[in-house]
């Protein structure tokens, strides 16, 4: 009687936290000849097709750095056109993550973006709380530097008030001061364009995070350059300082 073949083994379990550096807009529009507009007008699809791909993968927190502290030097009329492409984002695509179970949340300085703005993402925020199937996290007007920075001055104050004592003060402390309160550090940091540097992003919280580099220029980038990026990943011994 001929053996049966032996089953395939269980695909490893996704990354609980993938964090992608969506890098690339603009080159991908130079390098066709239209203006920078249209390069952050496709990269919003493959916001749209990224986060679709990671709730079918079974990923539980996706975080998107869309803006950075530092993109406010960029020329007036590109932040202003960010910004519209904010808004719509925010009007046309919230019904469609709540439908799908996906949670909002942003993360930055909220008080350097405009009133309108802050408020569409307060109502998208207490619409999607309590959605399961993934969280999206979006980091605007982010950076990690000024994050540790505000989480320091929190804690800070805290020991001045007598509320906690300085040698109280440990890593769970600051943690709980940042942005990404409640939130898991990322497994996988993934960076568009072929860049290979985190540029100011999630400092404190990658510091065990795998770094996976793709050339894919953001606007192309969605399920399948996803999936490599998660092959990467498994692929990879994470030993967290330990031995082997």
């Amino acid at each position: 009687m001929e053996a049966s073949s032996p089953l395939a083994a269980d695909p490893p379990p996704p990354p609980v936290h993938v964090a992608i550096i969506m890098d690339g807009n603009g080159r991908w529009a130079r390098s066709r000849g239209l203006p920078r507009t249209a390069g952050h007008k496709r990269g919003a699809e493959s916001v749209r097709r990224t986060v679709e791909a990671a709730r079918e993968m079974g990923v539980s927190y996706l975080t998107l750095y869309g803006f950075s502290s530092e993109n406010w030097k960029r020329p007036a009329g590109e932040i202003a056109d960010l910004m519209g492409l904010l808004r719509l984002y925010l009007r046309n695509e919230i019904n469609a993550l709540h439908k799908n179970g996906i949670r909002l949340k942003v993360i930055g300085e909220r008080s350097r973006l405009g009133p309108d703005i802050v408020r569409m993402i307060e109502e998208a925020e207490a619409r999607t709380e309590g959605n399961v199937d993934l969280t999206l996290v979006l980091a605007l007007s982010y950076g990690g530097r000024q994050e540790i920075v505000e989480a320091t001055r929190a804690v800070a104050r805290a020991v001045a008030a007598g509320g906690l004592a300085p040698d109280q003060v440990d890593e769970s402390v600051v943690g709980a001061h940042l942005f990404t309160a409640g939130i898991p550090d990322p497994d996988l940091i993934i960076r568009t364009s072929g860049e290979q540097r985190i540029s100011n992003f999630l400092l404190w919280q990658g510091a065990y995070a795998e770094l996976v580099f793709i050339e894919t220029l953001w606007p192309d980038f969605g399920r399948a350059e996803l999936e490599t990026a998660l092959r990467d990943f498994h692929r990879r011994d994470r030993r967290f300082g330990g031995a082997r």
